[in-house]
């Protein structure tokens, strides 16, 4: 850490004060420790293991006339979404289950830094897990045509492989809101879970069986929101994009600033 001479005057020491820790080197350290513990290193490798056993599930037991490249990326959708937020959740949670935090937050007395960096570094892993998932259906893709002597179709463009990454990485940092928010890795799990599959489940309920419901839920409900992005043969239109940008403001934005106001203030044992 570099240092500049302050506090120089008659009969005063020259005092040295250190410059801040740029944000690109926490961001490094904040990656590191995502792959330096053994969880977080098989974590984080599941996401090639279960999209590569999701392909080869694709090949063996759909039909020819599925094995389109959509097919494998949507086969592959499934566990890197359930894991890439739970990623996130760990490396927030970390630094108060490992009881790391003290010592993090006194070589970087700015909290928000350090949680800046835990974001970027959790949003750059979901971008390459992502990337690698595409990298893994595509091959897959590749495999099954030449095994059942069916047509090779590339029906994923790039504006559809785009929402697909948009939708992931914001499921990504529904994982980091909520190690923000609560700082517990089991309760944050636990949240995530009710998020992604409770929620929906009630707001789908609701919408089949009030009528005045129907018209709400793209609004209040963010999965369904987020529903389009997943869908390859679509275009979003206007109204799709404000739904996803009013559940994300709900659902998103407003706990996770909730949660940042708690890190800065909470008491750090």
């Amino acid at each position: 850490m570099s240092t500049v001479a302050v506090g120089a005057g008659p009969g005063r020491p020259v005092r040295a004060a250190p410059h801040a820790i740029p944000l690109t080197r926490v961001t490094q350290v904040e990656l590191r420790k995502m792959f330096d513990t053994r969880s977080g290193f098989w974590l984080i490798a599941s996401i090639v293991i279960t999209a590569f056993l999701a392909t080869v599930g694709v090949i063996l037991f759909a039909p020819d006339s599925d094995l389109t490249y959509a097919t494998f990326v949507l086969a592959i959708k499934f566990p890197v979404a359930v894991i890439l937020p739970m990623i996130a959740i760990l490396a927030v949670t970390s630094e108060w289950s490992q009881r790391s935090g003290l010592t993090t937050f006194t070589l970087v007395p700015h909290r928000h830094r350090v949680i800046a960096a835990k974001a970027i570094s959790s949003v750059l892993v979901g971008v390459v897990s992502v990337l690698v998932a595409f990298v893994i259906g595509a091959l897959g893709n590749l495999a099954g045509t030449a095994i059942t002597g069916t047509t090779l179709v590339w029906d994923v463009t790039v504006t559809a492989g785009l929402y697909f990454l948009l939708g992931n990485v914001m499921g990504m940092l529904i994982g980091f809101m909520l190690g923000v928010l609560i700082r517990a890795s089991a309760g944050a799990i636990a949240a995530y879970f009710v998020y992604s599959f409770l929620l929906p489940t009630i707001f789908g309920l609701l919408a089949a069986n009030v009528a005045w419901f129907r018209n709400l839920q793209p609004w209040v409900d963010i999965q369904f929101a987020q529903g389009p992005l997943f869908v390859f043969e679509s275009t979003l239109t206007g109204e799709q994009w404000a739904n996803i940008v009013v559940t994300g403001v709900i659902w998103l934005v407003v706990p996770l600033a909730v949660g940042l106001g708690f890190v800065t203030r909470v008491e750090v044992k």
